[in-house]
C-alpha cells in the first residue's frame, strides 16, 4: 500500500528554536544558530544569541530570544527579537569548536558587495502606458517620447539598492521590468 501524505510540506530542515536553547547551559546566550531558511545564500546568515526569555503559558512551543542577525553578510545595528517564529523545526546550532571557522570563513569570501544604483525612471506597465499616451493624445498634447515613472526605493537594514542621483551611472537596467508575454497568439491580432 502506498504512503499517501496528507497537509502542507515545508522546506524546513532542523529543529525549533525553543527545544534548542531549552537544552544548553545558561539557555544559549553567546552560541550561534543558523536558520536553515537563510542558508541558501552565499553570504553568512547567523544568530548570535543575547538574551532568552519564556513566553506565556498559552505559547508553549515559542521562545523570546534578542539576538545579534548578522543576514547576508550584513550585521543589524540593534538586537533583533524572534518570538514569532521560534517553534519552526528550521534552527541548527553551530558547534563551539566550529563558531569561529563559521562566522570567519565565510566573511573571508564574501567581500562587502557595494550598493547597486538603480536608475531614476522605470518603464509603466504596457496598458497603463497604453493609457497615458492616449489621454496625452487626447488633451491634445505630443507625446515624443514613452512616459516613464520615477523609482523609489525604500531603504531599510537588507537593501543594498540605491536610485543614482542625475550625476551617477546606474549598475542595474530596469528596462524590461515586466518581462515577455508566454504566449504570443494573444497579441497577434491588436492594431497599434
Amino acid at each position: 500500500m502506498p504512503i499517501k501524505y496528507i497537509g502542507r510540506t515545508t522546506d524546513f530542515r532542523g529543529k525549533p528554536l525553543w527545544e534548542i536553547l531549552g537544552n544548553l547551559k545558561n539557555f544559549g546566550v553567546g552560541r550561534i544558530v543558523v536558520r536553515s531558511m537563510f542558508e541558501r545564500y552565499d553570504e553568512p546568515c547567523y544568530f548570535v544569541i543575547r538574551k532568552v526569555e519564556a513566553m506565556p503559558n498559552e505559547e508553549t512551543r515559542k521562545v523570546c530570544v534578542w539576538a545579534e542577525k548578522i543576514f547576508r553578510g550584513r550585521k543589524y545595528p540593534y538586537l533583533v527579537k524572534i518570538s514569532r517564529v521560534t517553534y519552526k523545526a528550521d534552527y541548527r546550532l553551530i558547534h563551539k569548536h566550529e563558531e569561529y571557522a563559521y562566522t570567519h570563513a565565510q566573511n573571508a569570501e564574501s567581500s562587502e558587495k557595494p550598493a547597486r544604483l538603480l536608475p531614476r525612471t522605470a518603464p509603466f506597465p504596457p496598458l497603463l502606458k497604453e493609457l497615458i499616451i492616449r489621454d496625452c493624445l487626447a488633451r491634445g498634447e505630443k507625446v515624443t517620447e514613452e512616459p516613464r515613472m520615477p523609482l523609489v526605493c525604500n531603504q531599510g537594514v537588507d537593501n543594498v539598492s540605491v536610485v543614482a542621483k542625475e550625476s551617477e551611472k546606474p549598475t542595474v537596467s530596469i528596462d524590461r521590468l515586466f518581462g515577455v508575454t508566454k504566449s504570443q497568439t494573444l497579441y497577434s491580432n491588436i492594431e497599434k
